[in-house]
């Protein structure tokens, strides 16, 4: 399918990917009506990867974190409506408010939804962090708090530890892994940010869960499984997100830990109308078969991909193949990362030293270098890509002597 291109178009979802998707629809060649609608309040709408960190802190202000817009994008914004439902064969969108909105070209933007620690629903003082109200939330509670405890050391409650500890707040991390991160990592990696968490005076309680937060109407203490109880003025649960596609259950698209796609970003069940960017696609990379990422780089660039084989087609667009992306600050020293990591992969360290704090960290699988960490060393990050883009034999070579 071909899209008109004076047909109307949505996009679902105000943040990052559906910003995206609507300034590359203009720039693809667009003119017909389009309508942007968004759960939250905010336009432009606010980047998150600052939200963990320098927002929260008080080192940037929230409105200095918004995204910049061009003008004259021509963009009716549709603010604090959620989509419900989806009728592909009226071609309509309903609001949570009965409202609809008819298109010919859709694109699912909806990003995910932060994962509740189950019996805190209505408990005060327990945070979780997607927006910018959340964080602000959060700042108004710091403010008077002494203690704090994260529940979950992934990235994000990684970020606000090092957030935390910068305000001179005493941190309590819990999570059932050990080492932190290492699902995603790896060992090595993951006893690099156990001892970075450590050594700026994080209290860890790992390979632990927590077995209820407790106070009278506010959180004043989470009791692990084995019993040991944690005193907190403040909770912030960093347990991992959803995507964000209840409104489209019954709609005739696949759904799967996400919307199904194939390698063009385009909606299975959508007739070649429907394509999804962002935390809530899930598609067939070339290289890395069935995928959904979660990361800031991916929801700009699938954006632009997915916005493209709707508007002229998947042979014109091509597979989306990038070479996922991530990073993470952490107490003052940035984490890169590039390629997939899988459980069983081998780990070297190629460049530097992991006791110094700054290295390189290699991921072979099958003899093919799959992806690279860099550790307080950005400007390795551009060869240790290039490595990982062409495939190259593993153990690689070392770079710098």
């Amino acid at each position: 399918m071909i899209l008109d291109p004076a047909a109307p178009v949505v996009v679902v979802g105000a943040s990052l990917a559906g910003v995206r998707a609507a300034q590359a629809l203009r720039r693809e060649g667009h003119t017909g009506a389009l309508t942007v609608i968004g759960a939250e309040q905010h336009w432009p709408p606010y980047d998150r990867p600052p939200l963990s960190k320098q927002v929260l802190t008080g080192a940037l202000d929230a409105e200095r974190a918004r995204l910049r817009l061009p003008d004259g994008l021509g963009v009716e914004v549709v603010l604090g409506r959620r989509a419900t439902g989806l009728d592909l064969r009226r071609g309509e969108v309903t609001g949570d408010d009965g409202s609809s909105f008819a298109f010919d070209g859709l694109v699912v933007a909806t990003g995910a939804t932060p994962r509740a620690l189950p019996g805190t629903g209505g408990l005060a003082g327990v945070h979780l962090l997607r927006t910018v109200d959340d964080v602000a939330r959060l700042r108004a509670e710091l403010a008077s708090a002494t203690r704090v405890a994260i529940v979950g050391a992934g990235f994000i409650g990684c970020e606000v530890a090092s957030s935390c500890r910068s305000l001179g707040l005493d941190v309590t991390l819990v999570d059932a892994l050990d080492p932190p991160l290492g699902a995603v990592l790896g060992a090595t990696a993951g006893g690099f940010v156990r001892q970075q968490l450590l050594a700026n005076g994080v209290r860890l309680h790992l390979g632990s869960t927590v077995a209820a937060v407790e106070g009278a109407g506010r959180a004043r203490k989470v009791v692990l499984a084995d019993g040991t109880e944690i005193d907190t003025d403040v909770v912030v649960v960093g347990i991992g997100v959803t995507p964000a596609t209840e409104w489209l259950e019954g709609s005739g698209l696949q759904l799967r830990d996400g919307v199904v796609c194939d390698e063009a970003c385009r909606a299975l069940g959508g007739d070649g109308r429907v394509v999804a960017a962002g935390d809530v696609a899930r598609w067939d990379h070339p290289r890395y078969g069935s995928l959904r990422t979660e990361h800031w780089t991916n929801a700009g660039e699938q954006a632009a991909h997915a916005v493209r084989a709707l508007v002229h087609g998947p042979a014109v667009a091509g597979p989306y193949a990038p070479t996922p992306y991530f990073w993470s600050d952490q107490f003052g020293v940035k984490l890169q990362f590039v390629g997939i990591a899988r459980p069983g992969d081998e780990v070297t360290v190629a460049e530097g030293s992991v006791e110094e704090g700054r290295f390189v960290l290699a991921y072979g699988r099958d003899g093919v270098t799959v992806g690279a960490l860099c550790v307080g060393c950005p400007r390795r990050l551009v060869e240790w890509q290039a490595l990982v883009d062409a495939r190259a034999a593993y153990p690689p070579p070392v770079l710098v002597p």
